[in-house]
This record gives C-alpha cells, sequence and structure tokens, in this order.
C-alpha cells in the first residue's frame, strides 16, 4: 500500500516538472530579449511550481522514512526492491530525476545568462557616470585621462 502512495507521489510530480522545464526555457528567451512582463509572469507560475515540487518531496521522504527507509534514493531503491511495483517505480522515479537534472541545466544556463546581463548592464552604467572610462586617445595621440564622475543627465 505505501509502495503506491509512493508511485502516485512521483507520477503526481513528474506533469510540475515538465511544467518547470518548459518555463526555464521560456525563461531562457525571455532573458535574451530582456522581456521583463513576461519574466515576472514566469517567475510567479516558477515559484509556486517549486513549491508544490518541494512539498511532494517532501512527503516522499516522510514516507520512505516512516518506513524504516533512508529518504534518499538508497532507501528509495531498497524499498522498490521489495515492492511488487518495483520496477514501476524506479521507472517513474528516473522519469522524474532525469526532468530534475534537466531543470537544474537550464536554470544554471539562465543564471550564467542574468550574471552575463548584470555584467554588461553595470559596466554601461560605469560609462555614463564616467567611472573607470575606457582609455581612449585624444588628438595629441596620448590616452586621455580618467573622466571624473558625472551625472547621468550629463552623459
Amino acid at each position: 500500500m505505501h509502495d503506491t502512495t509512493l508511485l502516485q507521489l512521483i507520477e503526481h510530480d513528474i506533469a510540475p516538472a515538465q511544467q518547470l522545464l518548459e518555463l526555464l526555457r521560456e525563461e531562457s528567451i525571455a532573458l535574451n530579449g530582456r522581456d521583463l512582463p513576461l519574466l515576472e509572469n514566469i517567475l510567479a507560475h516558477k515559484q509556486s511550481l517549486i513549491v508544490l515540487l518541494d512539498q511532494q518531496g517532501r512527503r516522499r521522504s516522510e514516507l520512505l522514512a516512516s518506513l524504516g527507509y533512508s529518504p534518499d534514493r538508497s532507501g528509495f531503491e531498497a524499498l522498490a526492491s521489495e515492492s511488487h511495483l518495483g520496477p514501476q517505480l524506479l521507472e517513474q522515479l528516473e522519469v522524474l530525476a532525469t526532468l530534475m537534472a534537466d531543470c537544474q541545466t537550464v536554470n544554471e544556463h539562465n543564471g550564467r545568462l542574468i550574471q552575463l546581463q548584470q555584467s554588461s548592464t553595470a559596466n554601461q552604467i560605469k560609462i555614463l557616470q564616467g567611472g573607470e572610462a575606457p582609455t581612449l586617445y585624444d588628438s595629441r595621440g596620448t590616452t586621455s585621462p580618467l573622466a571624473q564622475n558625472r551625472a547621468l543627465s550629463q552623459a
């Protein structure tokens, strides 16, 4: 009976994990296009899916622990080896694990995009404010001194 409950918990997590993966892919496109309204919508939906997946993960861990198994993959495999649903349990767990690994990969890619955009924006702001201006040659062929900070309205 507990193995059936565990199987249902895993199966209920597959659809939200697929939705999360799709949202992360959409987020990547929105990040590249700097589409802030779309990013806000994605973030709200993404957070609700993460909370749901986290809650379900805790329920699975608690169920495994209550049955005397460790709340990790080895405990899950031990339960599956003793269950008539073992092959189905392992198959669905693998599907979920693959989806979550794909989510992590796309999320890491999105994180790198965000860092790159933050760096680019910070560099643009420094240039506009006159701080650490790139060295340029003046009419005499010498490099110009660093400009002093100035207000954005004077850039």
